[in-house]
């Protein structure tokens, strides 16, 4: 796969080597799992690389987008939305042309004679939030100013190498630019790496390395090898500094400076770029930017570009096959399955799944047409709680819940359950018990 997703191949090289593939990696690949749950599919006539969300697949997804954004938001990042299209020069001005323009999508003419127009559909977002920050004076007192988006962007990639969701040409990014002093680099590359493995333990990913990426040969990276040694060094401290262990990759840097990759393992055995952090002298440079410092001269911020889940589709692949469908309790397309166990509970448990709507909890039904008790039973493994109601259960009010690692907590008052249930869900836990 390309490099890190906090921008696409415009901030790395390729990013993907075989790995030992595991019994379980190879049981778990997230395109058969993928259809077999109706999370995503593919049509012809939408095109490859382009892949559709059903609505159990769009659940997940937006859960993932809220739960980053809540991570953001608690650490100091203020949300913005951009468009997916620039004019051809926004990327000349960011050096994406220049070095990218390959993988980006032609540009839509518009107009004819001088009034004629290039839009591209973006391959980044760094660009767009460059502007951003440069819409007005800024003064020092501002920084570091943490802008982050959850936004789409778009890369022509060849029909041969797409697949399932890991590869794609519609990409939903989870991306933030931290724009700061240069005394403060240390401290946000710092901060991002923390957030990472914070986001990380709440979606049960376990990273297979870290890697230091490093430019190599050849001219597809910015000039000013002075800003590359900075950028790097500041970059190895504070990998040093957290004790994390990394590998150095050469030629896997973006083209405007180092950055530091977190790997992950594929069902195909295949490591991949998920998180990034990098630190980017150069688009400040690029594009002019500056804050008023405390001497009321103008002086130039340093771009921090970061990024907790990288593509919201490859993280969603990762995490089918990391879980194999059995998501935590909070990212799962469905909660709570309600299995009433004849005719005459079926109108209590749809009015127990419009309780747990109510409660901002996934419900389902699972009545009587979808067969015996038991089929029923086998259909909802993967949900994190089973609530069967039986005759018994409805004239004494409780919940009798059977949970997905087989635990059968005691019964309590519908209420307080499903408070309880909301709860843990709030609090983005992994079993709704």
């Amino acid at each position: 796969m390309p490099g890190a997703f906090a921008c696409p191949r415009p901030c790395g090289g390729s990013s993907r080597r075989p790995v030992p593939r595991s019994e379980e990696t190879a049981v778990h690949d997230h395109r058969r799992l993928g259809r077999e749950l109706a999370l995503f599919d593919t049509d012809p006539l939408i095109g490859s690389g382009l892949p559709y969300w059903l609505p159990d697949g769009a659940a997940l997804r937006q859960s993932l987008e809220d739960y980053v954004r809540t991570l953001e938001r608690r650490a100091g990042y203020r949300h913005v939305s951009s468009p997916v299209l620039g004019k051809r020069e926004l990327y000349e001005v960011s050096g994406h042309w220049a070095h990218y323009r390959e993988d980006m999508f032609p540009p839509l003419e518009l107009g004819s004679g001088p009034a004629a127009e290039q839009l591209v559909l973006r391959p980044s977002l760094c660009p767009h939030h460059a502007l951003m920050f440069r819409s007005r004076t800024r003064s020092y007192r501002e920084l570091p100013f943490r802008m982050a988006e959850l936004g789409d962007m778009y890369r022509s990639e060849r029909s041969g190498v797409l697949g399932g969701l890991s590869r794609v040409r519609a990409i939903r990014l989870n991306d933030a630019h931290v724009f700061c002093a240069p005394e403060q680099v240390a401290a946000e590359v710092r901060g991002a790496l923390e957030l990472i493995a914070v986001a990380h333990r709440g979606l049960g990913i376990v990273p297979s390395r870290h890697r230091l990426s490093l430019p190599g040969p050849g001219g597809k990276y910015a000039a000013r090898p002075e800003l590359w040694e900075r950028s790097t060094e500041i970059l190895a401290g504070v990998l040093a500094e957290l004790g994390v262990p990394y590998e150095e990759g050469v030629g896997e840097a973006a083209f405007y400076g180092p950055k530091i990759d977190v790997q992950v393992v594929d069902g195909a055995g295949r490591e991949s770029t998920l998180s990034t952090v990098q630190v980017d002298f150069h688009q400040p440079e690029r594009f002019d930017l500056s804050y008023i410092g405390p001497d009321g001269a103008r002086h130039r911020p340093v771009m921090v570009h970061r990024s907790i889940v990288g593509s919201l589709e490859r993280a969603v692949a990762h995490l089918i096959e990391r879980h194999g469908g059995a998501f935590p309790a909070w990212l799962s397309p469905v909660q709570l399955a309600v299995l009433p166990l004849g005719p005459g509970q079926v109108a209590a448990a749809h009015a127990l799944a419009a309780r747990c709507r109510e409660l901002d909890l996934r419900a389902e039904v699972l009545g009587p047409e979808r067969g015996s008790p038991a089929a029923r039973v086998r259909a909802a493994r993967l949900v994190p709680g089973l609530a069967m109601l039986g005759p018994r259960e409805l004239a004494d009010g409780t919940l009798a819940l059977r949970l997905r690692d087989g635990r059968r907590p005691d019964p309590l008052p519908v209420d307080a359950a499903l408070e309880r249930i909301a709860a843990r869900v709030r609090e983005h836990a992994a079993d709704l018990w």
